[in-house]
């Protein structure tokens, strides 16, 4: 047999429900819609959408459920088989304050809450995870993020690079999601989202299909 050419990346989606201070966020929006938009959208033949899922805004008390989703992930891979297509999870969070998209780079073991998460945890300079070390303690994505921003800059969409992701609840997923791939061989990525206000939702629409088509032409 031949070589049967690249192998579909499968790639799983999170978004956020409300939290302090925001009302509506839009990666709730994004989450539900994609895969209908996707249908309607997109051509790429190099993807498979897989799970899209939106998480309680909220850090401790909704980590069990974050890591089976997770599992279901590498579970599901297992029992189909498909030992050679990469699985990427891209967590989406809304940044209240900006006004282009941000692909960040990195996770920082540390959880300072400005406020209370959705389930009322507040902690303050406390490890992520402990067994990993102080909360300076940072874990980088394997993806390469410079790369991926280049290519949606020549798509016409305003988006930096970060590695900040801030000390909240997308910092707190975003550590967590990183440790989680590097121990099953997957691979993770965060981006941080204006608000509708600022970027309007069909063009966020258009940012997150586009980041999934340059994310399966890169792993492939």
């Amino acid at each position: 047999m031949g070589s049967e050419g690249p192998t579909a990346v499968t790639i799983n989606i999170t978004g956020f429900k409300k939290f302090h201070g925001v009302a509506e966020n839009p990666t709730e929006k994004m989450a539900t819609n994609l895969k209908e938009y996707l249908a309607k959208n997109s051509q790429s033949k190099d993807m498979v959408l897989g799970s899209c899922t939106v998480l309680e805004t909220a850090g401790q008390g909704a980590l069990a459920s974050l890591y089976q989703l997770l599992q279901s992930a590498v579970n599901t891979k297992e029992s189909e088989s498909l030992t050679s297509g990469k699985t990427i999870w891209v967590h989406f969070g809304v940044n209240s304050g900006a006004t282009k998209f941000a692909i960040e780079q990195q996770a920082v073991n540390e959880a300072t809450f400005r406020c209370p998460d959705e389930l009322g945890w507040k902690p303050q300079n406390l490890p992520i995870v402990p067994s990993d070390g102080p909360i300076s303690t940072v874990r980088k994505t394997t993806l390469p993020v410079e790369e991926i921003t280049k290519a949606l800059e020549k798509k016409g969409f305003e988006v930096i690079t970060s590695d900040d992701a801030g000390r909240f609840v997308c910092n707190y997923v975003y550590y967590h999601s990183l440790r989680f791939a590097e121990q099953n061989k997957t691979s993770s990525l965060f981006v941080h989202v204006p608000l509708f206000v600022a970027v309007n939702e069909e063009t966020q629409m258009r940012f997150t299909a586009s980041l999934l088509e340059v994310l399966a032409s890169i792993c492939n």
